[in-house]
């Protein structure tokens, strides 16, 4: 089951609506003493429908949690759709120039001081979570999974786990090295980490790149799934099919 709501986010977006989602296991209604892990995604409007969905091509993350009877509460926002790249401001910890997109004010922060002291506290209050941080998860794509990396580094007393599909690592490289090399993580934590094939070729050094995020992410001697995905690409449609890994790496020995 899957309950849609609107929200604001006055930090960010002030009055303006957006969704919010959250997928329900089948067993919420009938089994009323049960408590659930929660995994937090980015871009909730692609997370669900088709109908939602900005390219007409949703997860499908519903249909995999019924089928496999996975027994995580998901809670999903949508992102900032303002053509003034409203979306890469929101999904960026850091502020920088790209030649394509101009100058963007990294709003990163403010989005996930959002996510952990309101909307977590408001998920937790309203339904039957696991609140602590050994159950609570994050994903996203995109800058959606640069802003997974984010929190799961920058938040760690917070999220446990985290899945960064296709993360955004090009952007602010220097600035994203600063932050993993001075992140203060535990060791428990565990982060899935993919690429697609297809993908590499839109970046040039992609591949050096990933290379150093994931060398600096073992630094940190954390739990690190790194995966090129045959054919992958950027998409949801490629993301879809990486369900099955990330969620068997997020809830690994639950």
């Amino acid at each position: 089951m899957v309950e849609k709501w609107n929200i604001t986010i006055p930090e960010l977006t002030g009055d303006e609506e957006r969704r919010a989602y959250i997928y329900l296991p089948e067993s919420y209604t009938n089994e009323p003493d049960k408590h659930y892990p929660v995994l937090y995604m980015f871009d909730g409007h692609n997370v669900f429908f088709d109908e939602d969905a900005t390219y007409g091509k949703c997860w499908g993350m519903k249909e995999y949690m019924d089928y496999t009877q996975t027994q995580v509460i998901i809670a999903a926002v949508e992102c900032n759709h303002s053509p003034d790249n409203g979306r890469i401001k929101e999904y960026s910890p850091f502020t920088f120039r790209n030649p394509k997109l101009g100058n963007i004010t990294g709003l990163g922060k403010i989005t996930m001081n959002w996510m952990v002291h309101t909307f977590k506290p408001y998920i937790d209050e309203n339904f039957r979570t696991i609140p602590d941080r050994n159950h609570t998860f994050i994903a996203g794509s995109s800058m959606g999974g640069l802003m997974s990396l984010y929190a799961v580094l920058e938040y760690n007393q917070t999220f446990s786990r985290a899945a960064a599909l296709s993360p955004s690592i090009w952007f602010a490289t220097k600035k994203l090295s600063d932050m993993i090399s001075h992140a203060r993580i535990k060791p428990d934590t565990v982060i899935y980490m993919d690429y697609g094939a297809r993908e590499m070729r839109h970046h040039n050094n992609m591949r050096i790149q990933f290379s150093k995020v994931t060398s600096q992410l073992l630094q940190k001697q954390i739990l690190l799934e790194s995966r090129i995905v045959p054919n992958g690409d950027h998409c949801e449609a490629s993301w879809e099919k990486q369900i099955p890994f990330f969620m068997n790496t997020l809830l690994y020995e639950f």
